[in-house]
């Protein structure tokens, strides 16, 4: 199968296939990074994630893409990675909501998709982004993983980048 990049209109074939755009954020490289792990592999236009082994969900880990720092995991649907595909920002499946949600809709702190990883297994994805704002974790820390285990204990090692009362209101 022979795959095009649209920004270069470069042909090549699947099993060949590397993104060849720059490292900084174009609105074509998570497309491209994405088609072409998937080696051609397409179900109705989208990517062939196994989104069936988890009920229609894969686990989306969200790092820092220059630090590396894990920020977030939450889950994505099909229409989820389509929207963050098209748009270059993150959106996710809202388990306790059931609906799809755009990282930063309510507190403004976005995360910009630079590059999408995919297991060897085909389902879980690690999004790649630039964080957008303060902080990734909805209680007001950089990362969502921001206690650690310490004997019995959960241990808060960071400190709050922002107040969720004040970002939140309703």
């Amino acid at each position: 199968m022979e795959l095009v990049c649209e920004k270069y209109q470069e042909f090549m074939q699947a099993d060949d296939a590397i993104c060849r755009h720059p490292s900084e954020y174009c609105k074509f490289r998570t497309a491209c990074v994405v088609n072409f792990l998937s080696k051609g592999k397409k179900v109705g236009g989208m990517v062939a994630l196994r989104f069936d082994k988890g009920q229609g969900l894969i686990p989306a880990i969200v790092q820092d893409h220059v630090s590396g720092e894990v920020l977030m995991l939450a889950y994505i649907n099909e229409e989820a990675l389509e929207k963050t595909i098209k748009s270059g920002k993150a959106h996710f499946f809202s388990r306790s909501r059931n609906r799809i949600w755009l990282k930063g809709e309510s507190s403004g702190h976005e995360q910009l998709v630079k590059e999408i990883l995919v297991d060897c297994d085909e389902d879980t994805v690690i999004f790649k982004v630039e964080q957008l704002g303060k902080a990734a974790c909805h209680k007001g820390y950089r990362s969502c993983f921001f206690r650690r285990i310490e004997n019995d204990a959960l241990i808060v090692k960071e400190t709050p980048v922002f107040d969720p009362q004040e970002v939140y209101k309703k």
